[in-house]
């Protein structure tokens, strides 16, 4: 361990964070981490209590800046983080995430060891009531995100895109931030013009966040249907990063749609089709369940629907308009000149 760790400054776009904002920055105040730290968070238009929490959070730490993001959205505050801070390594936490307590120190080895542009671990969702413990025990299980390893887990390499991610600033400013069209997925876009100009990202299970999962059916159906919109304008903006992973859930809602279509108009032995899923989700929730009690037991199988089909719905009804747009504003990725190295 190098003698004096680089100074970091930790971006945190917000907006309606009244609930976790003031535990999400303890756990970054409180990190065991021996370097200079600096903590920006981009204020958007909240309607609760987050920017009062944000002020009180400035004066009694002066490690904690505020900027205002007008807009709201999270790669414009993003962005305005970034230009208000002033450290060499940059990184990204949410409003509802709590850092591990080595996370910083532990990024900023990775990067060292492993000579990455971006380094990131593991969402690790955990709930505080039996809702959120049933939501939580879905994004963690493969049937209810596959294989992603920032979700399941698994061994430490080069990836396509990490959860949040630890920078060097140098990568940051090289390719001009973020593509502030991509409301959704500019993490993967941003990692992908990274990876794009040579740079390395790198996955590591060492690193892990604990993150808070939506607190009612409606607002994790609103994720998932946001999520779905974008992936399908990600799939129509790089067509090689689709795979049968993120076609599953459209599958399922068209099967199902069809069975049910076909059950109640032709024949009733088509709605084996959503009987199947029904019973499907049911058992896989019993393993994803291990340990919850009963009430969150339950609700494992409600959270996996509500997943899935808005997912699936949402990559269904992605407009082209909405790809066309984010396509037009396509930035190419920067080469760091040979000179400069």
């Amino acid at each position: 361990m190098p003698a004096q760790q680089p100074a970091v400054s930790v971006i945190m776009p917000v907006l309606n964070e009244e609930r976790h904002l003031r535990d999400s920055v303890r756990h970054i105040l409180g990190q065991e981490y021996a370097g200079e730290m600096e903590v920006v968070i981009a204020l958007g238009p909240s309607t609760d209590r987050t920017d009062e929490i944000a002020a009180e959070l400035v004066t009694e730490d002066p490690r904690v800046h505020t900027v205002p993001n007008p807009t709201g959205r999270t790669p414009a505050a993003l962005n305005a983080a970034i230009e208000a801070s002033r450290h060499p390594i940059v990184v990204r936490v949410d409003g509802h995430g709590m850092l591990s307590p080595n996370y910083i120190a532990t990024a900023v080895r990775l990067l060292e060891e492993t000579g990455a542009q971006n380094v990131g671990g593991i969402m690790h969702a955990e709930g505080e009531n039996a809702w959120e413990d049933a939501v939580a025990a879905a994004m963690t299980s493969r049937i209810g995100v596959g294989n992603a390893a920032f979700h399941t887990g698994g061994e430490a390499g080069p990836a396509e895109t990490v959860y949040l991610g630890v920078f060097r600033r140098e990568a940051l400013e090289q390719q001009g931030g973020y593509n502030v069209e991509f409301i959704r997925a500019q993490d993967w876009e941003l990692n992908f013009r990274i990876r794009e100009a040579g740079g390395l990202i790198w996955f590591s299970p060492e690193l892990k966040v604990q993150y808070r999962p939506r607190p009612s059916v409606r607002a994790l159906a609103k994720q998932y249907k946001d999520y779905g919109r974008w992936r399908h304008v990600v799939a129509r903006y790089h067509p090689g990063s689709i795979n049968l992973r993120y076609l599953a859930p459209p599958a399922a809602v068209c099967a199902i749609a069809a069975g049910a279509v076909v059950g109640a108009l032709v024949t009733p032995w088509a709605f084996a089709v959503p009987a199947g899923y029904l019973a499907a989700i049911t058992a896989g929730s019993v393993p994803a369940g291990k340990g919850l009690s009963l009430k969150a037991r339950a609700q494992i199988p409600v959270a996996l629907a509500t997943m899935h089909m808005c997912w699936g719905f949402g990559f269904l009804t992605s407009p082209r308009s909405l790809a066309a747009k984010v396509i037009a504003s396509r930035r190419p990725s920067v080469r760091r000149d040979a000179s400069e190295v």
